[in-house]
Formats: C-alpha cells, structure tokens, sequence
C-alpha cells in the first residue's frame, strides 16, 4: 500500500505550484516559473521517498497556462531534461504519480467550448505524466461533472465524450465519486459502458451513496481496475465538523482512521490523504497503519 498526499508539501520552503496573472505573461517569466516549479517538485518527491511517502498528486499548476492559446513556449521540449530527471527519480523509488484538474474540466459540460477547453486541459496533464515515463498507473483524475438539469442526459453525454478522447488521455483517466451529484454507483454505470475506472473518495461516499458501506463501495469499484491501471487508488478524508458538508478536516482523527482500517482489513489499495495539514497527517497515517499491521500480524 502506498500512502501519499495532494500538491503542497507544508514541511518545505518551496511551492510546485507558483503561477503569475495572464497579463504579466512573458515568455522569460514563464521559464522561470517552470523551471523554479520543477526543481521543487523533485524536492518534494525527495522528501517523500525519504519518509516513505509513496504516492504523490502533481498540483495541476506545475506550468502555468500550459493549455491556454498564450503558450507558444514548447515547453515539453524544453524542460525535457528536467522531467526526464524527476522521472527516472519515481521510478527508481516505485513512486506513484497522479494529477486532479480543477472544477472547471468538464468533459459532460452543454458548452462546447468548455468542453473544448477542458479537453487541452486534460491533454496537458497527459503530456506531464508521459514526459515522466510514468507508466499507465499513474492517474489523472476528474469528477464526472454536471447534472445540467437531467442526470441520465449528462450521463450519456460522459460517456459519448470520454469515448472520443485522445487515446493518451483515456489511458490515464479515472473518475471519483462526488459529494452532490455522482455517487460511487453512478461512476460505475459508465465503468459499465466504457470502462474507466473508478476512485472512492470516502468522504463524498459518506455523503452521497446508495446505501453500501465503504468496504462494499470499495469491493464493487475493485474490478474496473486492470492489471496495467495498478491497484485501486482510494482518496481518504474526514469531515470538518466546524464547516458544511464536504469540508476536509484539518487534521487525521486516529481513531476514525483506525476504524477504516479496520473496516477495509484485507484489501489492497494505494491512498491518497485528502487533509488539510498534508504531509503530516500522511505520516501520522503511515506510523498508525504500521502500529496497526503490528498489532494484526499473527505472532
């Protein structure tokens, strides 16, 4: 099981994720950025490896306007060197990458245009991931978007559209339950009918299920994962009591862990902790999850 969190890396004094507003665009400061974001970014996997930190989300912002038509800079060709590096780093420590575009890709949107855009975004994402060599189990992951006022209609327009993305984005492509709209259920309806694999989000699935516990919701999205996608990958959250439904926590919570431990006993997966303190509450995790396996092992 590899255990990992999203983006941001609190312990360092770097960020992956530095951008600038479009209207500062120059090609001299878009280099910069890259370059300043990548070295960061392999600092970050460093100190992953080092704490035993396997799994890591790639923030989505590591080049800035990467699909936005002011990018003429062939920055897949310039920074080659650099992601070359960073690729051969994961693969020497059987690291496991994904990449989670923002809100705003909507494969299932009415408008063409989004849809349109949120096809370049998802290229994107596709040409970071085969820039590292990454292999087919590393993951980009989106939701499966809209209602748009008829849930069977956004369904079926899912499905007609993930049928006609470039094959290099499919390969790579899961989607997860939701908190409001799709529930594990539903990301399985079009498992059904093109096969794309499924994340569980926890929390969403506490939210929003029919019924199913998480061990079951968990068993039923096992088998839309082949032997080249790797192992499920499971995101891994709580809720902040303080704030609305959905709302991550700050923190882990132990003891809540320990039950989902419990309740998963058996079945393997790689999880990604979905908490606002990152790293830390990932290794917090990792000593719990050790602790726990400890105390399992027969003796």
């Amino acid at each position: 099981m590899k255990l990992g969190y999203p983006c941001i890396n609190l312990s360092l004094p770097c960020r992956s994720s530095r951008t600038f507003r479009l209207a500062s665009w120059s090609e001299e400061r878009f280099i910069q950025t890259v370059t300043n974001n990548l070295a960061c970014l392999l600092r970050i996997l460093e100190f992953n490896a080092g704490h035993g930190l396997l799994l890591f989300r790639i923030t989505s912002d590591l080049i800035p306007f990467a699909s936005h038509a002011i990018c003429a800079v062939p920055w897949q060709r310039y920074f080659i060197k650099e992601f070359s590096v960073i690729g051969s780093f994961v693969k020497q420590n059987g690291m496991r990458l994904s990449m989670h575009p923002d809100q705003f890709t909507l494969i299932n949107s009415l408008d063409e245009e989004i849809y349109t855009r949120s096809v370049r975004e998802l290229m994107y994402h596709a040409d970071v991931l085969d820039l590292l060599s990454a292999s087919r189990s590393h993951k980009i992951q989106i939701h499966v978007g809209g209602v748009y006022g008829d849930k069977e209609k956004s369904l079926a327009r899912f499905i007609s559209r993930y049928r006609s993305l470039p094959l290099k984005v499919r390969r790579r492509l899961v989607i997860e339950n939701d908190d409001r709209l799709y529930s594990v259920a539903d990301c399985l309806k079009i498992h059904d009918r093109v096969g794309v694999p499924v994340v569980l989000d926890t929390l969403h699935h506490r939210i929003i299920n029919d019924g199913e516990s998480i061990r079951t919701a968990f068993r039923n999205i096992c088998s839309t994962w082949k032997r080249a996608d790797g192992v499920p990958m499971v995101d891994y959250s709580t809720q902040d009591k303080k704030k609305r439904p959905g709302c991550h926590a700050e923190t882990i919570h132990p003891g809540e862990f320990r039950s989902f431990l419990k309740a998963m006993r058996g079945l393997d997966f790689d999880m990604m902790f979905e908490i606002k303190d990152k790293e830390r509450s990932a290794l917090k995790a990792a000593a719990i999850l050790k602790n726990y396996c400890t105390q399992k092992s027969p003796r």
